[in-house]
């Protein structure tokens, strides 16, 4: 990994975050707040007397599952106003598996929002993907590039965390958990010269979240934000400790992950997103790091016609590049929407991604076939939004040292879905 390329994407956000907005959103008033706090679409639960209903559990589907349909939620204070118990089922049509999570909650102080929380999970999760649980607490109705992924890992894991908020736009969470896995995919991990497709992890995670500009609302079942006055700041920890509990390897991971929002007074915006990741030690590839690919493994252009996500590498295909320190960059600058009527009012988006990383010894990672990224992978494009019910046109062009010998392999035509509720 080049020492210049890396210092040019650490200092970018310190030279980013001497811009401050053109225009300054004032904050909502009482009855544009309560009118948020009773949306279901805005929180991402609906009540039905003592219980609130998860909406993010009702259907989803991604290429193991197939149609994943499922019900879940957690009780509310009409019950027990300190305590919370909560879970969800859910099975796949594809695989014909059932999925489950139960659980409970304790508030151990209300003036920080402070609860303890312990549950049990048994469900599939995708290789390779950095989880900030902080990120938990902020709900988004739809998650588009859920439905391409197609690698995934079995887990059945117990953990404990308590979540707390030491000012209003500072929250933390500290977790221990233990992790049974199995593969789904045809999948090996040589340790020790001891070949593992099977194994047990116990891991301790810290995890913290800023947003200084940042203007939301508080319920009991997370944060909800309604502005984003950028810049967000996401960091974590985990340390895999070995021994205990019959945990299999020894790892530390680190994540960090910097979110700027520029708004302009013609009514433009530019949104950059730096993130970075770091493993070390005996690490599995099912604990590793990508970045977010977004492209089916498919030979045709219209074959790989599906939905752009909202922070992926469009051009990049599934399994393709996998790291143990990655580094990316993101930048999307939205134009202001042109008026045609009150009904029609489209979006232009420019958008640029960059990632670089590395791989300490691949030859531990057996049965799966991947490359790592070394060099430069570039990919830029543009978003045409908001077409007709929500619906748009996404396109973009692999370029660069990743670059491949045909030309529509490098080529991601999608559309988009941006629902305004």
């Amino acid at each position: 990994m080049r020492l210049t390329s890396l210092v040019f994407f650490v200092l970018l956000p310190y030279f980013l975050g001497a811009q401050e907005p053109a225009i300054q959103t004032q904050q909502d008033s009482t009855a544009t707040q309560t009118k948020q706090k009773k949306s279901p679409f805005k929180t991402g639960f609906y009540p039905l007397g003592f219980f609130d209903v998860d909406l993010r559990y009702f259907i989803k589907y991604n290429n193991y599952e197939g149609i994943r349909i499922g019900f879940g939620g957690i009780t509310n204070e009409r019950l027990f106003e300190d305590v919370k118990l909560g879970g969800y089922v859910a099975r796949g049509f594809k695989d014909k598996d059932f999925k489950f999570s139960v659980g409970g909650s304790v508030r151990v102080n209300k003036e920080h929002n402070t609860w303890i929380n312990t549950y049990y999970f048994d469900d599939i999760r995708e290789i390779g993907t950095m989880k900030y649980l902080t990120d938990d607490r902020v709900y988004s109705v739809f998650e588009p590039r859920l439905l391409n992924v197609t690698q995934f890992y079995k887990y059945r894991n117990i953990m404990s965390n308590i979540q707390h908020e030491f000012s209003p736009k500072v929250w933390g969470e500290f977790r221990v958990g233990h992790s049974k896995i199995d593969q789904i995919e045809d999948y090996q991990f040589l340790d020790n010269n001891v070949l593992y497709s099977a194994f047990e992890t116990s891991e301790v995670t810290a995890a913290l979240r800023i947003s200084p500009k940042t203007n939301f609302i508080t319920i009991d079942d997370g944060r909800v934000e309604y502005f984003d006055g950028l810049p967000k700041i996401s960091a974590q920890v985990t340390q895999s400790v070995p021994g205990f509990g019959g945990s299999d390897f020894s790892y530390t991971k680190f994540g960090l992950k910097l979110d700027y929002y520029i708004k302009r007074k013609d009514l433009s915006s530019t949104n950059i997103l730096l993130e970075g990741n770091y493993a070390t030690g005996d690490v599995p590839l099912t604990h590793l790091f990508h970045a977010y690919p977004n492209s089916p493994t498919k030979d045709e252009i219209l074959q790989r016609f599906s939905v752009a996500g909202r922070r992926s590498f469009e051009t990049m295909y599934f399994g393709e590049f996998f790291s143990d320190q990655l580094l990316t960059l993101q930048v999307k600058h939205s134009l202001r929407r042109f008026y045609f009527s009150d009904s029609f009012q489209p979006e232009l988006v420019f958008i640029t991604r960059h990632a670089v990383g590395d791989l300490s010894n691949p030859e531990r990672h057996i049965g799966i076939p991947f490359k790592t990224l070394e060099e430069f992978y570039s990919e830029s494009g543009l978003e045409l939004n908001r077409l007709l019910f929500g619906f748009g046109l996404s396109f973009a062009y692999r370029y660069g040292f990743y670059n491949l010998p045909d030309f529509e392999d490098n080529i991601s035509f999608k559309f988009t879905f941006y629902l305004k509720l």
